[in-house]
């Protein structure tokens, strides 16, 4: 399979002359980072719980989107005692650029719709021919300025942007575009866009900042650390296992919860759920699960949303 770019971040000016958007299924990870990062990093970034996990991510990073499952496992296990902060890290400045084999939205088109098959994650390249944005700045800003209203809307943001540029092929970079998703995220859409044009600009640029001065060059990178503990460092699309594993070496304590893995309470939580997402969350096999979730849709409990490359499954409003 032949990589398509991603973005090395250097400085503002390095951003937007030599900007490669590079998403390598070898890698795992957006963006090729020269050096990769080391655990024997400490720098831990102060969080409220005993585990801090800073992810470095972009509203168009396809493997950003393909580790969805895997975060919203951890924080059902581990949520009690990891906090998880999202920063953006500026994944497609422009179009100002020429290399390795990239030089238009439509070349990345094919790309996305291979790598939909390798994460096993509903994706549609064919917005990059009907509807391609210009850059990822503008929802990264918005994100950052969801931010400030409330957190736990803002995640609802992010994830409902991702829907609609990865299922539903909407332009997200579209101010129009990213107003109906703050709707739908129960945000208020005259202060988000107040914030879109004062603070967001601002926390965006510091988010870049930080992903300089931390070495972070690819996407996703997630930065684990506990007090006093080795930072562990994970780039990428890697197993579950390293995901649990490095939380666990962060707080030995940590104590993996039992969560309710019924249809009824995993929709609860997660209003959306991918095929590949109920079956790794529900514990059931991916036959098992499709024949559920095609029998809740039967009945009226779900809506099936399907694409070429998978089904994104939402839970009907009462």
């Amino acid at each position: 399979m032949k990589p398509f770019t991603g973005i090395e971040i250097k400085n503002d000016m390095e951003e937007k002359k030599n900007n490669p958007l590079v998403c390598d299924p070898v890698l795992g990870v957006c963006g090729l980072p020269e050096e990769p990062l080391q655990s024997k990093q400490t720098n831990r970034l102060a969080g409220k719980k005993p585990v801090k996990i800073i992810c470095f991510s972009d509203p168009i990073c396809s493997f950003c989107w393909g580790i969805e499952p895997h975060l919203r496992k951890l924080m059902l296990q581990y949520g009690d005692e990891v906090e998880l902060e999202y920063r953006m890290g500026g994944l497609l400045p422009d179009w100002n650029y020429n290399r390795g084999g990239i030089s238009k939205p439509s070349d990345v088109a094919h790309h996305w719709d291979e790598l939909s098959s390798y994460f096993d994650m509903p994706i549609d390249g064919d917005i990059w021919l009907e509807d391609p944005l210009h850059s990822s700045f503008p929802p990264s800003v918005a994100f950052k300025a969801a931010q400030l209203q409330d957190e736990t809307k803002a995640l609802q943001f992010l994830r409902r942007l991702r829907e609609m540029v990865f299922v539903e092929k909407k332009n997200i970079a579209r101010w129009e575009t990213m107003a109906v998703a703050a709707q739908q995220s129960g945000l208020d859409v005259d202060q988000l866009q107040a914030d879109v044009d004062g603070q967001g600009e601002e926390l965006f640029a510091r988010d870049r900042e930080l992903a300089r001065e931390l070495g972070v060059k690819g996407f996703p990178t997630l930065l684990i650390s506990g007090e006093g503990k080795e930072q562990h460092v994970i780039i990428g699309f890697k197993p579950y296992e390293m995901f649990e594993k490095a939380v666990v070496d962060s707080h030995p304590e940590a104590v993996k919860k039992d969560y309710d893995q019924s249809w009824n309470a995993l929709f609860d939580q997660f209003p959306t759920l991918t095929t590949r997402e109920f079956t790794e969350l529900s514990g059931q096999s991916r036959e098992a699960s499709e024949a559920l979730l095609q029998q809740l849709a039967d009945q009226q409990e779900l809506e099936k949303t399907v694409i070429k490359s998978g089904v994104l499954w939402t839970r009907k409003q009462a």
